[in-house]
């Protein structure tokens, strides 16, 4: 039996760590762990849940009253107390009117309906966040790549530069130099990796994960698209998209259906009974009785008016969303349009330059047509423009993120 558990238990810890090694994620599975297993958005599950319980309540009707009397008992009676007593039971039942278990669920219904919406923008803004987080790991993941190339060509070129230094081409001080120079180098691949790793806690924190680092990756495209919707267009979508907006629509209409409510709440509900009972000589006999409260005093009139307010107070608050929707889009695609005027010259002229640059003086160095402050000045800008070039995708990526969350969806993948 002992054995069979431990082999269970291995069995398991092999199948736990075969589903972590399965492969780095793509930003589609990243966002679908995600959703599936946030706290705060299963949380928000439960509140939809809870709200439908509401609309429950909100659908009963009222239970009937059921009374029974026996009067006339004479306790000081030497004998037969009960002889004259008098027995009656009765039923009564308040009938409410003008639909005012209608209007009652139809409002929790909007109420789930608002609390649905206000989950799906909760979303968004954490699917932002999230979306930060693997754009930051991709990004770190490119520089790291960037660093070890650098730093592999950099003792290819140390070592011919060793091989030359032996035959006399070079003086001792400038193969020294060159040694100094690959510290930078390393560092820049060791920040990387740091990097790197600090932006993976961050995502698996977001993903509640316990994944150990090393068996943890995510894959996907790292670039741009010149590419980019009007921002007319950007505008129409997300009045359409955007779940804040669209919750507050939903609130202007619960609003008017509150005050309807408060309106009926206003009538007189009738109770009506049946009564049975007996009253010697007379065997028995049946009562019919109706009753209503005298609405003298008490008419609903706060309730009527505090609903009145609100619709407007929900119609102002709808106003200010939306104006605040506009301001998000043309903050967002500013942003954008600014990042890929700057990329636009690195993928078409700098990026092939620098490299240009740092192969042929490379090539000169070798050969002494030119100096060695010439041979690590290029270095230095080969690596300044290939770092600017990846922190730039890196912010039109962000940006895009950004774009996405004041639309409302993904227009920019």
């Amino acid at each position: 039996m002992k054995k069979t558990l431990l082999f269970l238990m291995v069995s398991i810890v092999c199948l736990t760590s075969t589903s972590h090694a399965a492969g780095p994620l793509t930003w589609q599975q990243v966002k679908a762990r995600f959703v599936a297993t946030n706290p705060t958005l299963l949380a928000g599950r439960m509140g939809i849940e809870e709200s439908k319980a509401q609309e429950i309540t909100a659908a009963l009707r009222p239970n009937p009253n059921f009374t029974a009397v026996l009067d006339q008992i004479q306790p000081y009676k030497s004998s037969g107390a009960f002889s004259d007593s008098l027995p009656a039971v009765s039923v009564s039942y308040l009938i409410e009117r003008m639909n005012k278990r209608g209007l009652r669920l139809e409002s929790a219904q909007k109420g789930t309906a608002i609390a649905s919406s206000q989950l799906a923008d909760q979303e968004r803004s954490l699917l932002f966040t999230l979306r930060s987080a693997f754009i930051q790991v991709l990004q770190q993941k490119a520089i790291l790549d960037l660093a070890r190339e650098n730093l592999v060509y950099y003792d290819r070129v140390l070592n011919v530069s060793a091989e030359r230094f032996r035959t006399g081409d070079i003086a001792k001080i400038d193969l020294d130099r060159l040694q100094l120079q690959r510290f930078q180098f390393e560092s820049d691949a060791q920040t990387a990796a740091v990097n790197l790793r600090t932006a993976k806690i961050q995502l698996l924190t977001l993903l509640n994960d316990r994944t150990p680092l090393d068996a943890f990756d995510v894959t996907g495209p790292f670039g741009f698209s010149e590419a980019v919707l009007p921002v007319e267009e950007l505008r129409t979508m997300a009045l359409d998209a955007r779940p804040d907006l669209r919750a507050a629509l939903q609130s202007i209409d619960q609003a008017r259906t509150n005050q309807q409510l408060a309106e009926a709440n206003a009538s007189t509900d009738p109770t009506v009974g049946i009564d049975f009972g007996r009253n010697p000589p007379i065997q028995s006999y049946m009562g019919l009785s109706i009753s209503f409260p005298l609405r003298i005093f008490d008419r609903n009139q706060g309730e009527r008016l505090r609903t009145k307010f609100d619709i407007t107070r929900n119609e102002r608050v709808r106003d200010a969303l939306v104006s605040q929707a506009y301001g998000d889009v043309d903050s967002a695609y500013a942003t954008l349009t600014s990042t890929l005027v700057l990329l636009k010259p690195y993928k078409e002229q700098y990026l092939r330059q620098a490299v240009t640059v740092r192969d042929t003086m490379t090539f000169s160095y070798q050969r002494g047509g030119a100096s060695l402050l010439d041979f690590l000045g290029a270095q230095r800008d080969y690596r300044s423009v290939q770092l600017g070039y990846l922190n730039l995708v890196g912010s039109y990526l962000s940006a895009a993120a950004q774009v996405n969350l004041a639309v409302g969806r993904e227009v920019i993948e």
